[in-house]
């Protein structure tokens, strides 16, 4: 596979666009960071994107709070957490890379690719909400029980979110390594 620079500029628009609304709503698209954090780890080894994207996702949070009055729930003792909770996406996506070189744009790597997607998205889920539940300061009572009832409210739009954007990446990423030859067999 070759370096596909172009990438980096929607994902970074994607995040900056979408950050701010978690679930989505009739006139905004729900979060795109997790899938931004895994492509990115798809189509680059760079670390120093890694850490680019999450100094842009802690500016898009400073800014939509302090200037924008977007609520400040989330942010708690247990917001360092982020880091790992994108470093899940971001190795997950290493891991499709290394399967693509593999096997390419076959069904194998689109099939492996996405259990390592789901995978990596439910443990981005355990990382970022566990930490909230149990370093946040906003739960007076601890149990393992509340944590499966939030978690079963919120993990559906999370993960939905996050592999519906990733699948659309792959989606993208078949038509550019298809065009091509598509070019080619219809100019002969």
């Amino acid at each position: 596979m070759t370096k596909n620079y172009f990438i980096v500029v929607p994902l970074i628009l994607l995040m900056a666009l979408t950050r701010s609304h978690h679930v989505g709503n009739a006139v905004s698209l729900p979060d795109a960071s997790l899938a931004v954090f895994f492509l990115a780890g798809f189509f680059f080894a760079s670390r120093s994107l890694f850490l680019m994207l999450l100094a842009q996702a802690a500016m898009i949070d400073y800014i939509e709070i302090s200037q924008l009055n977007v609520s400040d729930f989330c942010i708690s003792s247990a917001y360092i957490f982020l880091i790992p909770t994108y470093f899940a996406m971001w190795f997950g996506g290493r891991l499709s890379a290394k399967l693509h070189a593999i096997h390419g744009n076959k069904m194998a790597f689109y099939t492996s690719s996405i259990g390592i997607l789901a995978l990596a998205t439910v443990s981005a889920f355990l990382l970022s909400s566990g930490s909230f539940y149990l370093f946040s300061g906003r739960f007076d009572t601890l149990s393992v029980s509340t944590f499966i009832e939030n978690s079963q409210m919120y993990f559906p739009s999370y993960a939905n979110s996050a592999i519906a954007y990733a699948i659309s990446g792959f989606a993208i990423l078949y038509v550019i390594e298809r065009l091509p030859s598509l070019i080619t067999k219809k100019a002969a």
